[in-house]
């Protein structure tokens, strides 16, 4: 048998300071329209979905990069999205800068089950960057200075016949990220990223290196867990900053399954067995049987690198 989840990764290109909430979600909601026109179950569209990325941007006053963030979900720049993927019985996730009622900032990705239901939630732990201004750097990245950890784990949820993931752009080149999900069965990784073209501490690596170690570690985590990984981009020239495109859906063998080219507006869509999964799960990586655990003590026990003696 097979469980077919036939997925639209909706590339975003570049959204622009002066582009409100009301013009980005209308281009998504273009998105959404071609993906159900192609029979998509479920569309992904990329972290910060909703604005610039905002962290390249030095502020003194930290609290003025706060009408970059949503303090509610969905809120009425966003409920047209919400009615159209219920109206649709598509699910949807993306990212955006969450504001709490507490007062604490995080990057976060929210999944929506077909009813339109808010059923999850992943808050990105692996934060890139740095707090301060750095002089030294071509550009700033400063997710440190406007985010928190997340706080929220690598939870998996049951849902549209499969168990699905979340992370978010950096986590992807943290191993840990999807062997935790891995751990709960994870049948299909979302990944939404935003990564800038040229890397800020080391101008020569350029694109083709980034989109290498990109296709890396998306592969890794796809083959060593035996799960789908559906990464897409936010891309173009935002106000001067590129990002890097690759937007792509890998299989669970980490094979590239399909590629988006360009750097525009557009979907791919892919249909993807979940029972796909199952070889892999059930041999090599059939963790119950293979893992040893008594010897992964320092994974969890240390945080830098302690050389021996």
């Amino acid at each position: 048998m097979s469980r077919i989840l036939t997925v639209a990764a909706a590339q975003l290109g570049p959204i622009q300071k002066s582009e409100t909430r009301e013009q980005v979600v209308a281009r998504m909601i273009k998105l959404m329209d071609q993906a159900k026109a192609q029979q998509a179950d479920l569309i992904v569209y990329p972290e910060l979905a909703l604005t610039t990325f905002f962290p390249r941007w030095y502020h003194e006053d930290r609290a003025e990069a706060d009408h970059w963030f949503e303090a509610s979900m969905p809120n009425p720049a966003v409920q047209p999205l919400f009615d159209l993927a219920r109206h649709y019985k598509m699910g949807m996730s993306f990212g955006y800068a969450e504001l709490t009622p507490e007062g604490q900032h995080f990057n976060t990705s929210i999944l929506v089950d077909k009813s339109g239901a808010i059923i999850g939630k992943y808050r990105k732990i692996h934060l890139p960057g740095h707090v301060e201004f750095d002089p030294e750097r071509t550009h700033q990245h400063l997710e440190k200075r406007y985010f928190e950890p997340g706080d929220l784990g690598f939870p998996v949820w049951r849902t549209m016949g499969g168990l699905i993931g979340m992370c978010i752009c950096n986590d992807r080149r943290w191993p840990e990220t999807y062997r935790v999900m891995g751990l709960q069965g994870v049948e299909m990784v979302l990944l939404g990223f935003n990564t800038p073209s040229v890397n800020s501490q080391r101008a020569g690596e350029g694109l083709e290196q980034r989109l290498f170690h990109h296709k890396l570690s998306l592969a890794a985590g796809a083959y060593q867990n035996a799960t789908w990984v559906v990464a897409v981009a936010k891309a173009g020239d935002e106000d001067g900053h590129h990002l890097m495109g690759g937007t792509m859906i890998v299989d669970p063998n980490g094979e590239i399954a399909a590629v988006l080219d360009g750097e525009a507006d557009g979907v791919l869509v892919h249909p993807c067995d979940l029972d796909a999964t199952r070889f892999g799960k059930e041999t090599i990586f059939d963790f119950k049987r293979h893992r040893r655990i008594e010897h992964y003590g320092p994974i969890t026990a240390q945080v830098g690198v302690i050389e021996p003696s």
